[in-house]
C-alpha cells in the first residue's frame, strides 16, 4: 500500500509520501513522488497504485513536456496531459494486467503552480483520468492508505494554517498510518512550496532522523489519556 498527502493551505503546498513498495514477498523502497521544475513550472506528481502503471504514464508525459514545453502554462493543461497518458496506459495494458489477474490502479495527488496560474493549485486524479481541485474546505487529499491520517486533519488543518502546521500535521498524519499499517514505512519525501516562488523544494527523512518526533507524539497521547477528564467513568464503576 502507499500513504501520500498533498496539503493547500493560504501560503502555498506541502507533499508527503512514504517509499515502502511490495513486490510479492519483498519490501523495498522507491520515490512516490516526482518534482518537475523548468523555470515558472513547478509541479510534482504523487502515486498510489500499480508501479508498472506509474513508470510508463511518467514517461510518456515526461516525453510531452520535452516537446510542447510552452504548451502547459497552467496546471490544469498539465494535469489533462497527465491524465490523457494515464488512460493511455489503461489502454494498452488493461487487458495484459487482468489476464494475469490484477486491476488498473494509478490514483495521483498533482500539485504546483504555472506560470499562469493566479495561484497554487491542487487536484486528485483518479485512474479513470478525471480529476478534482482542493479548494478551501477541502484543502487536502490522501490516497493509499487513507483512512488513519484523517481524524488528525479533519480536527486542526484548516486553509489558514501555516506552511508550518501543514507540514507538522502532514508528518503526524503519516505516522498515524505508519503504525496502523505495515506496509507504509519510512523513509518520506516531503515536498514544500511557497506561493509564487516558483520553487519546490524536495527533501528524503530516514526513520532515525525523525523518530524524537514520533516518541515525543506517543508521549503527548499518554499524558492526555491520563489527565482526560474521568467523571463519565464513576458513573459507570461507581
Amino acid at each position: 500500500m502507499t500513504f501520500c498527502i498533498g496539503i493547500k493551505v493560504e501560503d502555498g503546498l506541502v507533499g508527503l509520501s512514504d517509499t515502502r513498495v511490495i513486490s510479492g514477498a519483498e519490501y523495498f523502497s522507491a520515490p512516490k513522488t516526482t518534482v518537475i521544475q523548468r523555470e515558472q513550472h513547478s509541479m510534482f506528481i504523487m502515486t498510489s497504485g500499480l508501479r508498472s502503471a506509474r513508470d510508463k504514464a511518467l514517461t510518456y508525459f515526461n516525453d510531452m513536456l520535452t516537446a510542447q514545453d510552452k504548451k502547459f502554462n497552467r496546471l490544469y493543461i498539465a494535469v489533462n496531459e497527465f491524465a490523457e497518458q494515464v488512460r493511455r496506459v489503461r489502454m494498452e495494458d488493461q487487458k495484459a494486467l487482468k489476464d494475469s489477474g490484477y486491476n488498473f490502479n494509478l490514483t495521483c495527488i498533482i500539485g504546483g503552480q504555472l506560470e499562469k496560474d493566479e495561484e497554487h493549485k491542487l487536484y486528485m486524479l483518479y485512474p479513470e483520468g478525471n480529476w478534482v481541485e482542493a479548494v478551501e474546505d477541502s484543502p487536502y487529499y490522501i490516497i493509499g492508505e487513507s483512512a488513519f491520517g484523517k481524524p488528525m486533519l479533519r480536527r486542526v488543518l484548516t486553509y489558514q494554517s501555516s506552511l508550518e502546521e501543514a507540514l507538522k500535521l502532514s508528518f503526524l498524519a503519516f505516522d498515524s498510518t505508519r503504525v496502523a499499517a505495515n506496509d507504509v514505512d519510512y523513509p518520506i519525501d516531503i515536498v514544500y512550496y511557497k506561493k509564487n516562488s516558483y520553487s519546490i523544494i524536495e527533501k528524503r527523512f530516514a526513520a532515525e532522523k525523525l523518530r524524537p518526533l514520533s516518541n515525543w507524539w506517543q508521549n503527548v497521547l499518554k499524558r492526555g489519556v491520563a489527565r482526560m477528564n474521568s467523571g463519565w467513568i464513576k458513573t459507570i464503576t461507581d
